[in-house]
């Protein structure tokens, strides 16, 4: 069965942001002004529906969250990948609010210490920006080491949360 998506567009401080979700939770996040391809790419055979009802209430939490007012480890996923995938984007949403972690820490944190690049690839594949907070993994250097939505988005997501946390 061909999946449905429904998507709309949420804008903050002039970048938009495409956000769409099946009938069981969030399935998408875009880079800024990417558009329907970067969806396309991640779900090529997916029916997609344009829908300004459907991802309100995330398209909500998202901005009050780039506003510095929000908390998005409670929205609800609908998100697939291959078992390592998952074991990395789980790890993911538990790292804290205002922190970053190496691809390292988190392929020991899987007991696969070996899969540091590994670990990289599956961040990489991550289909929902900022609700799974790649953002927060930078490389053994602590310097960024590349992210779908830019540099300058990543260092300014980072910086953000570090200042909220304070």
């Amino acid at each position: 069965m061909t999946p449905k998506l429904y998507y709309d567009q949420v804008v903050f401080e002039s970048q938009t942001y495409l956000v769409a979700s099946t009938d069981d939770g969030l399935a998408f996040v875009g880079s800024p002004n990417a558009g329907l391809e970067e969806l396309q790419r991640f779900y090529p055979t997916a029916d997609l529906v344009l829908d300004q009802h459907k991802n309100r209430t995330v398209m909500c939490q998202l901005k009050h969250y780039l506003e510095g007012n929000g908390d998005l480890s409670a929205v609800k996923l609908d998100i697939t990948g291959t078992p390592f995938q998952e074991a990395v984007w789980d790890v993911l949403r538990g790292i804290p609010f205002g922190s970053v972690v190496t691809y390292q820490d988190i392929a020991d944190k899987l007991g696969r210490p070996r899969a540091a690049q590994a670990v990289g690839n599956a961040v990489g594949k991550n289909p929902v920006l900022i609700v799974v907070p790649c953002h927060r993994v930078v490389s053994k250097s602590k310097q960024g080491s590349g992210y779908r939505g830019g540099m300058l988005m990543k260092e300014w997501l980072i910086a953000h949360e570090q200042n909220v946390a304070k």
